[in-house]
């Protein structure tokens, strides 16, 4: 597709370059992981939940320094002077950024203690410390040092003879400041705080609350014990954040697999990005910890909470039984088009299939493929595996259809961030199970979610597809909310079979019928329908844009919809974390309006509505509009053709978050984001992820109800295997997803 029609002029595409039109990429992400925090102060979010979002919040802000502040501070030191739209270099965003960082810190610190503290001490769970304790159970605690504690402990004198030790990424240590008999400048040592031993020691106070104290204060009271012949000064935690990306060759890796696994055993090496010290260390120490660790001063943050907050979620522990303090338990509807079928062949050989979840069960997406690896009509399966859960029955179910005889390929994505070794385990095990496992094209991750199954049907093949917005992954489809499409079109099979063909040959088809793929096209076609939907709007034809995503980076795609603001189109945006666009720009942007939603599940689907002068077109994909998606990773992009499945994720998901009033935010102008305003009394309250629970729970009971009327006294229907005689014809769209015409000026 033309990604040019109706672009602008040179005078136009420079004024809309201007760096002030643009939020930075970093900064924006801060502001959503804010919104995470702002979860753990609301004291509507029952306290367990709470405790949940504090921990994320740090784990996110973990990854984001090992990653992204990683890759700056390695551009400052290169001496890169390439600026990204905002037009801030390497130095500038480094700057900005420890300052944002700086007071995540404090509100972290402030959350914990001024909010999650005080409220589990109403329910009855304290964290206290040593010296708060009554003299016979601090008598006990010594004993448990002294036992359980003191033989595990490592401590490493800091002299001439003994330089500062390796500190592994993200552990707890302790700086310990001594002195000795004689006057004299300070000794110092380093403790690691055992991970063998859990961070919180449960004791007994005087009140009859379940209390706990941390493993690194009880190490800190006794470390006297561990120096003879020096008196302690004080001992405090600190914390190490290292470089933790990979960097990896891919054309000079002789052996891509064993790369990675070697990259990966190095990652606790990487270069000091950040370090962490508790408010009470003292300047000597942090002085001595910054010259080892070369840490700049921007990049050393104080907190008055305990380092490594995820490991505070054991102080829910006391109180796993009361259901009142979490999220009431939900189970996923089951989708209404599988209720009462033994089949899902013949469902999905009949219509085309819409899945939402969490609200909706992933369990027909993984019945499918272990139907797929039983049945003996089956000849291949092909899947693409992004990240998947630690004993996923996705990859039992492929390795079984190999041990059949079975066709099948899994093209595993080695270099996902994070899940390499977990990746690298399954591709091992797969490929023992005779599964033939590729691991995508040099340079590019495999991103996109694909499923292909063909089986033999009364002496034909014929291609069952399942494209999805989220990954394979059965946990976190309870936790994500993604959709995914089932269908058995002509036209997607064979673009289906073109998308494998491309992962283990690197051979692209001369054209796709109807998924759109990054990176052959996929930028193109995005820009090619922002652009026809302004020139729709300028000749007076209905003209709509409403997009779902988690980030929004890319800066071609943002001058678009910039243009396509000024055409006159209304742009409607749910962008979970990165925007990089500035809504509510007179003559700018002004018809764009931005939202994030942050509540209970991640908003994870990627969902795509253009009016296109009433065709209504609807894409999902696994692909965000940032450049990493268009142009370093293989994406799809597909169209949802169906009627009923357009007009539901039209209706029922899209404009359903942008009713949301509860949990959602807006985005303005500065880049700050105002929560959208509470209704009045007379208004509905909508609180979008409840609606979709409440919406799939009924959809469910309907068709229950349905299938109950029309077959009162069978339990299971009999099984039909299709046969080409039975097989529904399925009505293919001819068109292309794009008009083909420009509308008349």
């Amino acid at each position: 597709m033309d990604g040019s029609a109706g672009s602008g002029t040179g005078a136009e595409l420079e004024d809309l370059e201007r760096p002030e039109l643009y939020l930075n990429r970093e900064l924006s992400w801060l502001e959503f992981n804010q919104h995470v925090l702002d979860e753990a102060r609301d004291e509507s979010v029952p306290i367990l939940e709470r405790l949940k979002f504090l921990s994320i919040t740090q784990s996110n802000l973990d990854e984001f320094l090992m990653v992204r502040v990683a890759g700056l501070q390695e551009q400052f030191l290169e001496g890169v002077v390439d600026r990204p739209a905002d037009g801030m270099t390497p130095a500038e965003q480094l700057t900005a950024i420890s300052e944002r960082v700086e007071r995540m810190y404090d509100d972290l610190a402030g959350t914990f203690l001024e909010f999650i503290v005080p409220t589990l001490e109403s329910e009855g769970v304290e964290l206290t410390t040593p010296s708060d304790l009554p003299d016979a159970e601090r008598q006990r605690l010594h004993r448990y040092f002294q036992e359980q504690v003191y033989p595990i402990l490592t401590p490493l004198a800091l002299d001439p003879g003994h330089p500062f030790p390796h500190v592994p990424n993200k552990r707890i240590h302790l700086i310990v400041m001594l002195a000795g008999e004689e006057p004299g400048e300070p000794a110092f040592a380093v403790v690691q705080v055992p991970a063998v031993l859990s961070r919180l020691t449960p004791v007994r106070t005087a009140s009859d609350r379940s209390a706990f104290v941390l493993l690194d204060d009880v190490i800190g009271e006794h470390a006297g014990d561990l120096f003879r012949g020096f008196r302690l000064v004080g001992a405090w935690p600190f914390r190490v954040i290292r470089n933790h990306d990979l960097s990896i060759d891919e054309e000079e890796a002789e052996d891509l697999l064993e790369t990675i696994r070697e990259e990966v055993r190095r990652r606790d090496r990487g270069n000091t990005v950040a370090l962490e010290v508790s408010t009470a260390c003292a300047p000597e120490a942090i002085a001595v910890l910054q010259r080892a660790l070369k840490v700049h001063e921007a990049f050393l943050f104080h907190t008055d909470a305990p380092l490594s907050l995820p490991d505070m979620t054991a102080l829910a522990t006391p109180l796993k039984d009361r259901e009142d303090l979490r999220d009431a338990p939900f189970t996923p509807a089951e989708s209404p088009a599988f209720i009462g079928v033994d089949d899902p062949f013949e469902v999905i050989a009949e219509r085309d299939v819409v899945l939402h979840h969490p609200y909706e069960s992933f369990d027909p997406v993984v019945g499918f493929i272990e139907a797929a690896a039983a049945d003996p009509e089956v000849l291949a399966i092909k899947q693409t595996l992004y990240r998947t859960s630690g004993d996923s029955p996705i990859v039992k179910a492929l390795m079984r259809a190999a041990e059949n005889g079975k066709q099948v390929v899994a093209l595993v994505e080695i270099k996902a961030r994070f899940d390499e070794e977990n990746n690298i385990h399954w591709a091992r095990r797969l490929e023992e199970a005779g599964v033939h496992v590729v691991y995508g094209l040099v340079g590019l991750k495999t991103h996109c979610k694909t499923m292909l199954v063909v089986r033999r049907e009364g002496g034909v093949l014929r291609r069952y597809v399942h494209l999805g917005t989220g990954n394979y992954n059965p946990a976190t489809a309870r936790l994500y909310t993604d959709v995914s499409l089932f269908t058995s079109r002509p036209d997607v099979g064979e673009d289906a079979t073109a998308l494998f063909n491309l992962l283990t040959s690197c051979t692209a088809p001369e054209a796709w019928r109807r998924l759109i793929v990054a990176p052959l096209g996929l930028h193109e076609s995005v820009l090619g329908l922002i652009e026809r939907e302004a020139a729709f709007a300028r000749a007076g034809r209905p003209a709509r844009i409403l997009a779902k995503m988690n980030s929004l980076q890319d800066p071609d795609t943002i001058r678009a919809l910039y243009r396509a603001s000024r055409a006159g189109v209304e742009i409607d945006l749910v962008v979970r974390g990165i925007c990089c666009l500035r809504p509510g720009l007179p003559g700018i942007s002004e018809n764009i309006r931005v939202r994030s939603i942050v509540d209970r599940f991640l908003e994870h689907s990627r969902l795509y509505y253009f009016e296109a002068g009433g065709r209504k077109l609807v894409f999902g994909s696994s692909a965000d509009w940032m450049p990493r998606n268009f142009q370093r990773r293989i994406e799809v992009m597909f169209p949802i053709e169906a009627e009923h499945a357009r007009l539901r994720i039209i209706k029922e998901i899209l404009e359903t978050a942008l009713r949301d009033n509860v949990k959602a935010r807006e985005l303005q102008a500065d880049g700050s984001y105002v929560r959208v305003e509470r209704p009045d009394d007379d208004e509905k309250v909508v609180r979008s992820q409840m609606e979709f629970l409440s919406l799939a729970s009924k959809a469910e009971a309907d068709a229950s109800a349905r299938v109950h009327a029309e077959r009162p006294f069978i339990v299971r229907p009999v099984r039909h295997r299709p046969t080409k005689a039975s097989v529904p014809a399925v009505v293919v769209s001819t068109e292309p997803p794009v008009p083909p015409d420009e509308p008349a000026q």
